[in-house]
This record gives C-alpha cells, sequence and structure tokens, in this order.
C-alpha cells in the first residue's frame, strides 16, 4: 500500500479511535460487559471442569515442577541473553493500574487456579495464587468459612492481593490481608521451591508482602479461615459533622483500646465533608424481625447508591447474606464503574442490562488505548492511601483541598509494630500506638472518581495533587497501596517505605538478577512527570 493511500485511511482511524474514546460508556456496554459475561462463563466452566476432574495436590506439584523447569532453562542461558523473569498473564488481565512492560522480561506461565486443601482442624486453606475472592467465596462460604480478610473485589486474586495489600471492612480486627497469609511456597530466580512461614525463611516471608512479584513466583499460600454464619446484620447510621463522624469511626474500629468492644465489620462512606453514614455488621443467623436484603440483585442500586439513601431515611438494620455483603462492592467496583457507565445507576439500565455488570476490570483494561490510559490520570483519581486513622480529619480535609472527589471510603485496619527489618512497610509511630498493645489503627481512604476541579472545568494538576498526597502520607507515617498510580521518584518512594530488608532479601534469595525491582514493577509505564508539565503549562 502506497504512503498517500496510508495517509488517505489515518484520518478515518483517527476519528474512529475519537469516538471511541469519547463514547467509552457505550463501547462498554456493547462490547466490553457481552464478552466479559462470556468470558466469565468460560472461566468458570473452566475451573469447574478443573476441580471435578484435576483437583489433585499432586498434579499441583507436577505444575509448580513445570515452572522450576522453565526457570531452570532460562539459567542455563547466558548471561547476556537472560531477561529479567516475570509472569505472563497479559496486563489487561491485572486490577493494577499500570502496564507493566513485560515485553521485555523473560515470560514464565505461572496459571495457577486451584484450591488445594481446606484444613477444618488448624483453621486454614491451601490454594494457588490464581485462585480469585469470587472462587473462595463460593468455596467456603457453603461450608461455613470464610477468610480472616476477603477483599470486595470478586476478580482479585489471593495471590495478587498477598503480593499487593488488602483491606477490608474486617481489618480493624485482622490487619492487613497479608496478616493472615500463614505461609507461601515460592520459585526463587534459581528454580528452586521454598516455604516462607514465620518460622521458615522468616526474611523472606516478611518482605514478601507488598512485593508485587520482585522476589519470586508464589505458586501457593494458605490462609488463615474463620467460622461465619450465613448473614451480616448491618447497621447504617447517618452522621453530620466531621469531628462527630471520625470520632465515631474511631470508636467503633478500637482506636480507643482493646476494652471496647467491637463490631465484625466497620466501614464509612463519606458524601460531603459535613455527612456519612457509618456501617457496622455482624455475623448472624436468620431475624424474622428484619427484612433481608440481597444487595446484589442485578436489578438493585447499586450499594453505595443505597447507603446514600440513609442521609434521608436515618438509621436502619437489615440482614444481607453474608456473600453478598462480602461483594457488595462488585457490582459498581465500589463506584468506579460510574466514571466509565455514567448511566449505570439508571433504573431502565439496571432492570435491562444489571445482570451483565459488573464489568470484568480485565476488559476495562483491554479497551483502554493510549487516550484513555493518559485520561485516567488527568481527568480521573484512583488512588487507595492507608494513613493514621488519628489524622482523619486531616486526611477528609486535604482530599477536598487537592480533589474535590466523594464519596470517599474509610476502612479501618490495623498496622502491627513488628520491629525492624520486617517488610516493607515502616513502623507505626508510637504516639499511634493503641494503648497496651502492639498496633496502631490506620484507614485506608480511598478517592475514586472524577475530581471536582474537572467537572467544575477548572485547573488541575494530577501530578501536583498526587504528589503532595503522598507527600502527606510520608510525613504521618502511611503509604500508597501500589495498585494504583503513583507520582514518586525512586527516592520518595525509599521514603515512604522500608526498603531496607527487601534489598537483603532480593540479594539473598537471588532475586536481584533475575526479578525487576519493586520500584520498576509499581511506577507508571508513561511519563506521568511530563503529564504534569503539560499540565502546568495548560
Amino acid at each position: 500500500m502506497s504512503n498517500s493511500r496510508r495517509e488517505a485511511k489515518k484520518p478515518w482511524i483517527d476519528t474512529f479511535t475519537s469516538f471511541l474514546e469519547k463514547n467509552r460508556g457505550f463501547v462498554i456496554l456493547f462490547f466490553c460487559l457481552p464478552a466479559s459475561f462470556v468470558f466469565d462463563l468460560i472461566l468458570i466452566s473452566k475451573k469447574m471442569l478443573l476441580r471435578k476432574f484435576f483437583a489433585d495436590p499432586k498434579l499441583h506439584d507436577k505444575r509448580v515442577q513445570i515452572i522450576q523447569r522453565e526457570v531452570k532453562k532460562w539459567n542455563s542461558l547466558p548471561k547476556e541473553q537472560r531477561k529479567l523473569l516475570c509472569t505472563s498473564r497479559p496486563n489487561w488481565m491485572s486490577l493494577s493500574l499500570t502496564f507493566f512492560k513485560k515485553e521485555h522480561c523473560h515470560q514464565i506461565d505461572v496459571d495457577l487456579d486451584d484450591i488445594l486443601e481446606l484444613d477444618e482442624t488448624n483453621m486454614t486453606v491451601k490454594v494457588e495464587p490464581m485462585v480469585t475472592v469470587g472462587d473462595i467465596t463460593k468455596y467456603l462460604i457453603p461450608k461455613g468459612y470464610t477468610l480472616a480478610v476477603t477483599l470486595e473485589i470478586a476478580d482479585a486474586t489471593l495471590g495478587g492481593l498477598a503480593m499487593g495489600a488488602g483491606m477490608t471492612t474486617r481489618s480493624h480486627i485482622a490487619g492487613l490481608y497479608h496478616e493472615n497469609v500463614i505461609s507461601y511456597e515460592v520459585v526463587l530466580g534459581n528454580g528452586n521451591l521454598v516455604t516462607a512461614s514465620c518460622t521458615e525463611n522468616k526474611d523472606l516471608y516478611g518482605c514478601l508482602p507488598m512485593s508485587h512479584g520482585s522476589l519470586g513466583f508464589v505458586v501457593a499460600l494458605t490462609l488463615r479461615i474463620i467460622k461465619t454464619k450465613p448473614y451480616v446484620k448491618i447497621n447504617y447510621v447517618p452522621v453530620k459533622g466531621l469531628n462527630n463522624y471520625c470520632d465515631m469511626i474511631r470508636l467503633l474500629s478500637g482506636d480507643k483500646g482493646p476494652d471496647y468492644p467491637v463490631a465484625d465489620f466497620v466501614e464509612a462512606t463519606i458524601f460531603d465533608r459535613n455527612e456519612a453514614v457509618v456501617m457496622t455488621g455482624t455475623f448472624s443467623d436468620l431475624d424474622k424481625n428484619l427484612r433481608v436484603n440481597n444487595v446484589n440483585r442485578w436489578y438493585k442500586p447499586w450499594f453505595y447508591k443505597y447507603v446514600e439513601t440513609f442521609l434521608k431515611k436515618g438509621k436502619h438494620t437489615e440482614l444481607v447474606p453474608l456473600r453478598e455483603y462480602l461483594l457488595r462492592h462488585n457490582r459498581a467496583i465500589f463506584w468506579v464503574a460510574e466514571s466509565a457507565i455514567p448511566f449505570g445507576n439508571n433504573v431502565l439500565f439496571r432492570f435491562l442490562f444489571g445482570w451483565l455488570l459488573p464489568p470484568k476490570p480485565a476488559f476495562l483494561k483491554y479497551t483502554t488505548t493510549p487516550a484513555i490510559r493518559k485520561s485516567t490520570i488527568t481527568k480521573l483519581v484512583f488512588q487507595d492511601v492507608v494513613l493514621p486513622m488519628r489524622k482523619l480529619e486531616d486526611q477528609i480535609d486535604l482530599s477536598e483541598k487537592l480533589f474535590g472527589v466523594y464519596p470517599l471510603l474509610v476502612y479501618p485496619c490495623k498496622i502491627f509494630d513488628r520491629g525492624f527489618g520486617f517488610g516493607q512497610l515502616k513502623r507505626p509511630r508510637g504516639d499511634y500506638l493503641v494503648d497496651g498493645t502492639d498496633y496502631a489503627m490506620y484507614n485506608d481512604l480511598g478517592i475514586y472518581g472524577v475530581p471536582g476541579y474537572v467537572k467544575n472545568r477548572e485547573k488541575y494538576n494530577p501530578v501536583e495533587a498526587i504528589r503532595e498526597m503522598e507527600k502527606f502520607a510520608r510525613d504521618v507515617g502511611g503509604f500508597s497501596f501500589l495498585y494504583a498510580d503513583i507520582f514518586m521518584d525512586r527516592e520518595e518512594f525509599e521514603r515512604m517505605f522500608d526498603l531496607g530488608s527487601y534489598e537483603i532479601v532480593r540479594k539473598k534469595y537471588g532475586a536481584e538478577e533475575a526479578f525487576p525491582h519493586l520500584y520498576d514493577k509499581v511506577k507508571p509505564e508513561i511519563d506521568v512527570f511530563q503529564i504534569g508539565r503539560l499540565c502546568k503549562v495548560d
């Protein structure tokens, strides 16, 4: 084809691409939702067949041996031919916002997604890393159990949560997700298989959380489970006044001390600076005096929209089936889906198409063009920042100043003082520790959506805004969840996290020349600082 003919076609391609970007909600409706629905059916069918005919720990061992063999084969290459290792899982399958450049790495297939063993005596379940939250809740809840910490997004993988960081509404009791990992099985950069636990390879065990696949390939993990009841009794309490709802969250989560009773679940949705709904939940049997609300039915309002109604209705108590409670934010991906499908909570849409929700994050990411990727930075904010709860008012004030976006999500969480040299998380400051304990009460501040400045077409520099939030986190001893875009340089990143023991572990276990560094795994694949400079010019 001649250059002139290529040039003639280019405007049509640009126009079509521009149309798709401007009408992404309809693209998602007519492509992503049906495609993700079919994809989910295929995935479910595949897993059912595998578990029915191949659920055998011996097959797990064989699959791990194949991974070991591939890594050892890589080791046999001349040193100059060895690219750093990573998994072959496509970027678009990951829940991370970034697109790590896997094409620059030597990719290993680590597609392990079986549930291996339920140990009801020791209250643990052993799983392969690609088992999802959706899989494990379907498996455990009918048996009367759930994970000690269960994330709300069904597509999140249990291995990914362990290598990143997970927090939920039970974290004020159980801590972060990785606090409830009993042990890991890891294939190292030399192909050897090791176990990491609090008694075996303890240094590796401490550094695997928040390592994002930069220390080895996790091929199995053993997780703590708890006994449950079939329902969660939820109390919705609307609260007016910033100080009032912040004080209530601190009280209900146990920041006042271990002698104060706490509910099984605690969360808050802040709808503006002066109004929030604080929710507590307790495991419950069926109570005929309370209404059962199946919050995840396809025609129901998105959960956060339902919660918002109690600002006018007042206090309310109801029962929600346990799995529906655990996945209550799944259909709307908290409230992120609104950015992609603005009409998604419309009554007519829910009735006709609600059964297709949620859009699988994989397909949202799959349809992300370079222009859309840039838009997620310049016109949207997706951040989870873990900060000391005693600074809750300051967090909310700063978030409003920098982003002007509501609702805000607040999950309380214990951050334990594990001493020096144990993992990437810094020890909580002494003045944050709850009296008589070895932990401080922190909270996740979830900031998702279109900033108010963008809605009002006012000047907004996302890089400067998020960098200021990151600086606040560093100053008060908090940290960012690394699934989202970070705007720190390497030096700032190493001030937020304690990488001393991590660097020692990388060297000791042969990861330095085998796997990318943590910072390189999680930094955005595009030049966010250039975006910040362009925003200044605009």
